[in-house]
């Protein structure tokens, strides 16, 4: 019985759902990299990394070669690179869509106790964000509302 095509994409995504392996398809993008090499970049035990690589290389998602008695891992193929870059834009645009919240939080709660917040010195810009402080619901979550109804709405 064929598995629907659903369920193929789900445990695909699963296999790549470990921060070592996705590290060692970022590493294999720009070619095939010896496994010394990985161990040194990632950092792990051997046979942590070993595990790893068992793991892409059954799913097919990269190859393994043998040159003497160095190994050097490749990525199968160019779309398994496309897709490490599609993801790098998708989350650069989820932490920007953060970013611009996490500003009108900020901007919310400053007018909320009076103040004003200049982006100049740490509103929206310029200010590395840090934590939020919770200083209870009521009046932030109304503002932000009032402030930019679509950003209410973000999930």
């Amino acid at each position: 019985m064929q598995v629907p095509l659903y369920q193929a994409k789900a445990e695909f995504f699963r296999m790549l759902g470990h921060p070592v392996r996705i590290r060692v398809l970022e590493l294999l993008q720009h070619g095939p990299v010896p496994v010394r090499d990985l161990l040194d970049d990632i950092a792990i035990e051997p046979s942590s990394l070993s595990q790893q690589l068992a793991v892409l290389r059954r799913s097919g998602i990269v190859v393994s070669l043998r040159e003497g008695s160095t190994v050097r891992y490749a990525l199968a193929g160019g779309d398994v690179a496309d897709l490490l870059r599609a993801a790098r834009r998708i989350l650069t645009e989820l932490l920007a869509g953060q970013s611009e919240l996490l500003a009108e939080l900020r901007q919310a709660d400053a007018s909320a106790e009076g103040r004003t917040v200049d982006p100049a010195e740490g509103g929206a810009a310029g200010r590395t964000p840090g934590p939020v402080e919770d200083r209870g619901a009521g009046p932030v979550v109304a503002a932000v509302g009032e402030l930019a109804p679509e950003a209410a709405a973000r999930p």
